[in-house]
């Protein structure tokens, strides 16, 4: 017998992971494009949606999708118009990874739109996967990208209503995310994750979403994974890596998700005082969410439909 029949046969009966046998236990999906998306945005997964219908790949359609709510300068969370940190200026934080596990990420970025399209244009154009401050800004304006002033009326008049009361140990601001997971007619998968971060936070405060791994990831043989929520906790957990790592041993997207969350809410004795959520994506085109408290949603583009979704919190 050989040494690898012999190892199969002794764990007959038990769970196996799929990465102890050498492949992935999941099949293709192939034309049927998937769009999932962090909260209720449906004007990115029209965009995405779009970019898809007109031969685009997965990596088009997830920046096509987040570049649509950096440009909205009535959204206090993303691109232009995020609220400032505690100093009035506006900080962004992206990233992108493709389906040959290519990455790129900005972070503490200022006076640029769409840090996402920097962030790809790291991947795709430097032998680096991060670039930082003054750094990612030069670069973007060496790559054609304009300086505008991202501080709108409407996030300037919610910075100053704060420094009425401000109270910079206040951990829990309000903050939303976009982080898009695709899934193109070839079965290729991509991602995107873009925030203007936490409201208020302290000046140079990177949180997960330029993280490869922990605000994104893509593993094109078993799925994809993006958080949303308390930065922090999600970078101590490497939590979208962990997720595709619980999909490649045999779970669901849904439990993949719960677990990743069950890890932060043991390290804090089980009452965490913050929101986290995760979608993922497998192979399959099988979807899962999870959050650690009820109010949570996704949006999810499937079959020619748009459909947000509530989830119901673990707490």
């Amino acid at each position: 017998m050989k040494r690898r029949d012999f190892f199969k046969s002794g764990l007959i009966g038990l769970s196996i992971p799929s990465f102890l046998l050498g492949k992935t236990t999941v099949s293709r999906n192939k034309n049927n494009p998937i769009i999932l998306t962090t909260w209720k945005y449906p004007k990115a997964n029209e965009a995405a949606i779009k970019t898809l219908r007109n031969n685009g790949s997965a990596m088009d359609a997830a920046e096509a999708g987040c570049r649509v709510m950096e440009s909205d300068e009535e959204d206090l969370y993303i691109g232009i118009g995020s609220l400032p940190d505690e100093s009035g200026r506006v900080t962004l934080d992206s990233c992108v990874m493709d389906s040959n596990g290519n990455c790129g990420s900005v972070a503490f970025l200022q006076n640029i739109v769409h840090p996402v399209s920097v962030a790809r244009k790291v991947m795709e154009e430097t032998r680096h996967v991060m670039l930082v401050g003054e750094g990612a800004k030069k670069f973007a304006i060496s790559k054609g990208f304009k300086q505008k002033n991202l501080l709108t009326p409407k996030s300037r008049k919610a910075y100053r209503e704060w420094l009425k009361h401000k109270n910079y140990r206040t951990p829990h601001e309000p903050h939303d995310t976009i982080s898009m997971l695709v899934q193109d007619r070839n079965g290729d998968l991509a991602g995107a994750c873009t925030s203007g971060g936490a409201s208020y936070k302290m000046h140079g405060r990177v949180g997960d979403s330029p993280i490869i791994g922990a605000g994104l990831f893509v593993d094109n043989q078993v799925g994809s994974a993006a958080a949303t929520g308390t930065g922090e906790e999600i970078i101590k957990t490497t939590g979208s890596f962990l997720v595709v790592e619980l999909m490649r041993q045999g779970y669901g997207p849904t439990k993949a998700c719960q677990e990743a969350l069950k890890r932060i809410i043991k390290a804090h004795n089980g009452s965490p005082k913050f929101q986290v959520g995760y979608i993922a994506m497998r192979k399959d085109g099988e979807v899962g969410s999870a959050c650690l408290k009820s109010g949570f949603s996704y949006m999810l583009s499937k079959s020619g439909t748009s459909k947000n979704h509530i989830v119901n919190g673990l707490l």
